[in-house]
């Protein structure tokens, strides 16, 4: 059974990839990973949880083993981020959760719940630490910090170009400078 869940999650990302969240029907990933639809329906009941399921069986994970160093450990999960963008063409797939807001208000919903808000909590438990270490100043904002760490690659991914060398780094430096005690 757990080879047809990685077999129909693939299917439901390439279609979302080729044609589309309006193009990617049950039918068609059933079809394409040699499966009935029952067997989708019975591992995920709606095609905007297939979808997301799909996308999150992908992002990549557990590859940033926490080190205790705050700034290696939140470039390493910039530079995952980043990895997750080039691999899955998922700032298209961002867009189109948003462009399909009005008509499937669930497929954003939980496109919010299974990528973003790992992310965001695996930011922030690295920062909580980090404060909890005494690395950062008291009164932090530190919900402001996580929104500067995510937006900051979605603001280069779309500035266009590619990432130089570092990128990550200089990105957490930018933000850390405003979190460190002050001297």
């Amino acid at each position: 059974m757990a080879a047809h869940d990685g077999a129909i999650l693939d299917a439901a990302l390439r279609l979302l990839a080729t044609a589309g969240y309006g193009g990617m029907t049950i039918d068609a990933v059933a079809a394409e990973a040699g499966v009935s639809k029952a067997t989708v329906y019975l591992r995920w009941p709606t095609k905007a949880d297939l979808a997301t399921a799909a996308l999150a069986h992908v992002r990549e994970t557990g590859g940033t083993r926490v080190t205790g160093d705050l700034r290696r450990d939140l470039a390493a999960i910039l530079g995952a981020m980043r990895r997750n963008i080039r691999r899955l063409s998922a700032t298209g797939i961002i867009g189109m959760c948003l462009a399909e807001e009005r008509a499937a208000p669930e497929l954003l919903a939980l496109f919010r719940e299974r990528s973003i808000a790992p992310r965001r909590a695996e930011l922030r438990a690295l920062l909580d630490a980090a404060r909890d270490r005494g690395e950062l100043r008291d009164g932090a904002d530190l919900d402001t910090a996580v929104d500067l760490l995510m937006g900051a690659h979605h603001a280069r991914y779309m500035a266009g170009g590619p990432f130089p060398r570092g990128w990550e780094e200089r990105v957490v430096s930018g933000v850390l400078d405003g979190l460190l005690p002050t001297a």
